[in-house]
């Protein structure tokens, strides 16, 4: 999945400061820990497709902009239940259920091994791929949803498309394009991130009650602390409040979460950062807004 980082790092010079930032990291992770956060427009839904055929969905769903890998893999749902073995009575055959006189004009070697095979997904899905953005060559004309036009064509025939100048007053035609556009909401990444849950605004409540209060490197919050914290501390309390349970320090809860790959990174709540200062341990606060892998 796509994903970006912006960071912000801030030195903890006040006490202020400090819980000001711990709120706003509580906030971006719980979200993302709870719900996750998507990719862009044209990426798969983590687990939406089998994880066999989910990588050739998505290089195939964006070979032209009429289609995406959401709609392709809704298509392919519709068509096979992304079954390599399926067969209906009218003869189709494979993932992407192809009739035998298409699949000799359209069907193509995707996987370059030197046959073109209705019954191999990597050869099937390229070419369902490459049939939609032909179809959508053909009506690329006509005034409306292209992506929509694509679907009526594939449906009713580019033919028909062009002659009513639009999706055709067929209501099968008509279905299948309502059918395939809602199906591929379901496969697609969402865009933005999502809302943080209950669970996430109890966390933030719970570390805003904090505001003002005074840091103490190592605090816990305890009594015999005076109710102080330090980063990871508060960070750790907050997510108990609500029922999740993280490591004490920082370097820890960073670990808990996904691994980092490179710059594509699931975010840390707080990570420390060592300056000059004589003051051992962490010494400042980064936090990470990011995407989640869903």
């Amino acid at each position: 999945m796509r994903k970006a980082w912006i960071v912000a790092s801030v030195a903890i010079s006040s006490a202020l400061a400090f819980v000001m930032l711990l709120v706003v990291g509580v906030y971006i992770v719980a979200g993302n820990l709870v719900n996750g956060v998507g990719g862009g427009a044209k990426a798969l839904a983590k687990g939406s497709v089998p994880a066999a055929y989910a990588a050739l969905v998505q290089k195939w769903g964006n070979l032209c902009p009429a289609i995406s890998p959401a709609l392709l893999a809704a298509q392919l749902y519709q068509e096979s239940g992304f079954n390599p073995r399926a067969q209906s009575h009218a003869a189709a055959q494979g993932i992407a259920q192809f009739i035998p006189g298409t699949w000799a004009s359209h069907g193509i070697d995707g996987d370059g091994d030197g046959d073109r095979d209705v019954w191999d997904p990597k050869d099937a899905i390229p070419s369902a791929a490459s049939y939609d953005c032909e179809l959508a060559s053909y009506v690329k004309d006509v005034g409306g949803n292209q992506t929509e036009n694509m679907l009526a064509a594939y449906n009713a025939g580019a033919y028909t498309v062009i002659k009513y100048k639009g999706v055709p007053p067929y209501t099968e035609t008509q279905n299948y394009v309502k059918r395939i556009t809602t199906l591929s909401k379901s496969f697609a990444a969402p865009v933005g991130r999502v809302d943080p849950s209950e669970q996430a605004a109890g966390a933030i409540e719970y570390a805003q009650k904090k505001l003002g209060t005074p840091y103490l490197w190592g605090g816990t919050g305890t009594a015999e602390q005076g109710g102080r914290f330090d980063c990871s501390g508060l960070t750790q309390a907050a997510y108990e409040s609500v029922g999740i349970k993280l490591p004490r320090v920082a370097n820890d809860q960073y670990n808990a979460g996904r691994t980092p790959r490179g710059t594509n990174s699931s975010p840390a709540t707080s990570c420390s950062s060592r300056t000059t200062s004589p003051i051992p341990g962490p010494s400042g606060m980064s936090v990470f807004m990011s995407e989640v892998g869903t």
